[in-house]
């Protein structure tokens, strides 16, 4: 057929369903019936003569196997119960991962957690207006009156509380007052609103217009330090919605207000009837997304389709989403993914007849459509691949690639803490493939605010023995152990729980940055690590055990490495064993000091790396009773050690932070310049993050190639920042800029992402760098900045910039 491979990848492929609502009980006062039409009250008892009405009803019984009437499936779902129609209903779904609003206000609807039995991921959307009328019915944590201020700072501590714990935020303005949102609300109409909401008594119900605009707007700000997506009810819903106010087009002062214009608004329900209006701002405004749940399944056949043929009129098809807009019953969330399979395959089919995409382009589309778009855009986590058209279980984790090939029996669960410490949680296999790959390990969040000297959280940190986290292992790093074959080693992520990130851990920390970069700006940043660590024996010293450096040669020594060649055979056979690539190794200036040069890699695949080659080099030398230490300042009176990282940015595959011509003035592009520029201009902050123990400022000394000043230069080890021209690069260019300043105590991970996020800043200001220094920086002392030289020094440095791009906390609204 001339369109299977379209169809085929429209029925594989997986779903994420971006917004959807809680199930009921079975003895909830919602009637099925309502999940029928958009309407409440008497409508719904004309609902079974409309097009749709009829041929959902049809779809449901033939699911069930039942005659096409109302009361033959009520009976049926009487009879088998929720929970067995629940799980008929999603394996028939196969959705992958499922976005929740938890704010709707139906009778003994089910918590978030329920679900997770029929779908493995499943997130949760922040309904903003409900949110705060709860704050209100709670009343003021000290007893006394409400005021704006009072209001503000509580509801604003709550959800900063919540941000990690919600893929989305989600207003439903348009059926309060409208989407006609004014940004620049005054004070003394927010409070004048709050008032007219407090004399309507309890439960509060917020209906104020300026009330409404200033919480939406505060959330907005919000949003955008979080970065969190805005779902926004527009459109069609039940009389509740003056859908003469639900045009998405009123929220042009949203929109234009530059304070908003890294937020990311998705309007829901393909703004029916508006959906050319939806389309068009899609088209013109790069933060505004489209989902076209709710219009799928409650219309026609031909309404679906050409509701969603008109979304693409304008709109980006890497802006166009997927829900089931599920609610109630779980016949819903069938619906919803049954028809949005048929709908897209119909668009995109009649797309290729028309020209307008070829058969490929048709296949990339319905995958991003249908999950690929919004996995990133909602950060979901952990969702599997779909090969099939059968659904594995109701609870379902994907285990085929995972199940164990070798007789290992325990299984490594490594972490690194903020002190760049590798710890690990060793577990019995069985145990691990059958509890922990889908519910984690139990971990105090104490365990990443502990110092680099003592088992105990920093002062500072706010991390303490209450409270746990899960270590969610990444399946995608596991390995078997290259020097103990009885055992596995994996990374583990750091979630609330399984499926919620942290907002402490590492890993995710980079994954959300390098999100914002390949937003905003198309880019990926590359990384390769040059590790450096001293290796010493045991010697007994008037009856005590002292280590001192296997040897005492000079750099590049070709005695030291021919000394211990065998050992290194060694380390590079299992580095390659674990796919990780070595470029060079050598002895360095350290009495017992190498250096390994690891490959350059996607940065979260090099953090990554960077770790199992540390694990690497420590557990193979002490199988030859040798320590191998990567500490920045081992001994006082010899060189330290760092972790100079060489970084590159790429896009499509092709390296953009080198000019593509000779004619730059320093050999790198304006993208590589500005994004290096923002790293320069913020590196004293970005040493809390790379240099990030006292020891450390041991290291960073004047005079030792550890990058003392802030300041650049071209092939200057001298400077804190190098560019590089390395063998096979055009005479003029540079390839790559190095960082001398980040040490092995660096957790890899935040180090990476304190160093983009300084060049996401350069990028958004367009900065431009000084010109090189081109001599010994220490000999301009006085006419350049000093690097911090202490923990202290950069503590400040990073609180400065914090508290300066934390101002929208007390911004006027």
């Amino acid at each position: 057929m001339e369109f299977e491979e379209l169809r085929l990848a429209v029925e594989k492929a997986e779903l994420v369903d971006a917004h959807a609502h809680s199930i009921v009980t079975v003895d909830s006062s919602f009637p099925f019936i309502n999940c029928f039409p958009e309407a409440d009250g008497e409508a719904p008892s004309s609902a079974p003569h409309s097009l749709s009405f009829r041929r959902n009803l049809r779809d449901i019984s033939l699911l069930y196997g039942t005659e096409s009437t109302l009361d033959a499936v009520e009976k049926h779902r009487a009879t088998a119960g929720l929970q067995s129609v629940a799980s008929v209903c999603f394996k028939a779904a196969r959705i992958s991962a499922m976005l929740m609003d938890d704010g709707s206000e139906m009778h003994n609807k089910k918590d978030l957690n329920w679900h997770e039995d029929f779908v493995p991921f499943v997130g949760r959307i922040l309904r903003i207006e409900r949110f705060a009328e709860k704050i209100l019915d709670q009343g003021a944590a000290d007893g006394s009156a409400w005021t704006l201020d009072k209001f503000t700072k509580l509801f604003e501590e709550k959800l900063v509380a919540e941000a990690g714990d919600v893929c989305s935020l989600k207003s439903i303005a348009a059926y309060r007052s409208g989407l006609s949102i004014n940004p620049t609300v005054s004070i003394s109409d927010a409070e004048e609103g709050l008032r007219c909401t407090l004399q309507a008594g309890t439960p509060a119900r917020i209906s104020n217009k300026n009330l409404i605009d200033y919480i939406f707007t505060r959330c907005l700000e919000i949003s955008v330090v979080f970065d969190l997506p805005m779902q926004i009810h527009t459109g069609f819903g039940d009389k509740g919605v003056d859908l003469r106010l639900a045009n998405p087009l009123h929220l042009r002062a949203i929109l234009e207000d530059k304070r908003f214009d890294k937020c990311r608004i998705v309007l829901l329900h393909a703004s029916y009837p508006f959906c050319k209006e939806a389309s068009y701002l899609a088209s013109v405004y790069h933060q505004v997304h489209l989902d076209f749940g709710l219009a799928v399944p409650k219309l026609s056949v031909q309404g679906m389709v050409s509701s969603v043929k008109e979304l693409l009129e304008l709109a980006p098809l890497t802006k166009v989403m997927f829900s089931t807009y599920g609610y109630g019953c779980p016949e819903t969330f069938y619906l919803g993914a049954k028809k949005a399979r048929e709908v897209v395959f119909i668009v995109l089919r009649d797309a290729c007849r028309d020209g307008d995409l070829s058969l490929p382009e048709a296949v990339k589309a319905a995958r991003d459509i249908l999950s690929g778009n919004a996995t990133p855009f909602y950060n979901i986590k952990r969702v599997p691949k779909s090969d099939s058209n059968s659904y594995e279980s109701p609870n379902f984790v994907k285990l085929s690639s995972t199940v164990p090939q070798t007789n290992a029996s325990l299984v490594r669960v490594i972490w690194v803490d903020a002190s760049g410490q590798h710890r690990c949680r060793v577990i019995p296999s069985k145990r691990f493939y059958d509890v922990v790959v889908k519910n984690g390990v139990g971990l105090t969040c104490a365990c990443m605010g502990l110092t680099s000297g003592v088992d105990c959280p920093a002062k500072e940190s706010g991390l303490t023995g209450t409270g746990e986290i899960r270590l969610i292992p990444d399946l995608t790093t596991k390995w078997q152990i290259p020097w103990e074959e009885r055992e596995e080693m994996v990374l583990a992520d750091m979630h609330l729980k399984p499926g919620v990130a942290w907002e402490y851990c590492p890993r995710e920390a980079l994954r959300r940055v390098s999100r914002i970069l390949k937003d905003e700006f198309n880019l990926e940043m590359n990384a390769g690590f040059e590790s450096e660590f001293y290796l010493l024996r045991s010697e007994l010293r008037e009856r005590k055990e002292e280590y001192i450096p296997i040897d005492s040669s000079n750099y590049c020594s070709a005695a030291a490495y021919d000394a211990l060649s065998s050992i290194f055979h060694e380390i590079l056979a299992a580095l390659n064993s674990l796919n990780i690539t070595v470029e060079q190794l050598h002895a360095e200036a350290g009495k017992g000091q190498f250096e390994l040069v690891l490959g350059h890699k996607t940065c979260f695949m090099a953090a990554d790396n960077l770790i199992f080659a540390r694990e690497t080099i420590r557990s193979v030398v002490r199988r030859h009773g040798i320590l191998a230490t990567f500490l920045p300042k081992y001994a006082l009176d010899d060189i330290g050690s760092g972790s100079h990282v060489h970084l590159s940015l790429w896009q499509n595959g092709q390296n953009v932070f080198m000019a593509s011509n000779g004619s730059s003035k320093h050999g790198m592009s304006e993208v590589g310049e500005a994004f290096m520029a923002g790293v320069l201009d913020h590196l004293p902050s970005i040493l809390a993050f790379t240099a990030p123990v006292p020891n450390s400022y041991d290291r960073i000394q004047p005079n030792t190639w550890s990058g003392a000043y802030q300041c650049w230069g071209k092939e200057n080890r001298e400077a804190s920042l190098r560019t590089a021209c390395p063998p096979g690069v055009l005479d003029g260019l540079v390839s790559n800029f190095e960082i001398k300043s980040f040490d092995a105590c660096a957790n890899p991970h935040l180090g990476l992402a304190a160093v983009m996020a300084a060049g996401i800043d350069g990028l958004r200001r367009k900065l431009h760098l000084p010109e090189p220094i081109d001599t010994n920086p220490f000999g301009l002392e006085g006419k350049i900045l000093r690097l911090p030289k202490s923990l202290d020094e950069s503590l400040a440095a990073f609180r400065k910039t914090r508290s300066s791009k934390a101002s929208w906390a007390r911004s006027s609204p």
